[in-house]
């Protein structure tokens, strides 16, 4: 593979925040974007918000993809977003689905989570998002 490719491959951290012990659909949704030609980490189930910032900032990830069905959502998504601002990485874009009531998407939006998915949303759409929204950060 061509060097200057390699270096602008997106990279997707897919974890698994809280105590949900429910992960087929993050590990449809990472393999749907590796399959999509994205680089994806697999965090595994049962992380919290601080382990997954290091994970982020570790694997050096454009994007970190949450995954929830607990509804701990309003928690735990905008507790993954301050532990990566403490971390220094702003500029990761954060976004998630689950079971996530539409009242709450407001909210998630507003605590910086950039795109919400709920059940029923494609792959092909969660894909197209991911290629519209998340860069190469450098």
């Amino acid at each position: 593979m061509d060097p200057t490719v390699a270096a602008q491959k997106v990279r997707i951290l897919v974890a698994k925040p809280g105590l949900d012990g429910h992960d087929r659909g993050a590990k449809v949704v990472a393999r749907a974007l590796r399959d999509a030609g994205f680089e994806v980490v697999y965090t595994g189930l049962h992380q919290t918000p601080e382990m997954i910032a290091n994970a982020a900032v570790q694997e050096d990830v454009d994007g970190v993809g949450l995954s929830i069905m607990s509804g701990a959502h309003n928690t735990l998504f905008p507790a993954v977003i301050e532990a990566l601002r403490a971390k220094g990485a702003n500029d990761v874009v954060v976004f998630g689905g689950g079971i996530i009531p539409e009242g709450d998407m407001d909210r998630l939006r507003a605590s910086g989570v950039q795109g919400v998915f709920t059940p029923g949303t494609t792959l092909q759409t969660i894909i197209e998002w991911v290629k519209t929204n998340v860069k190469p950060r450098g």
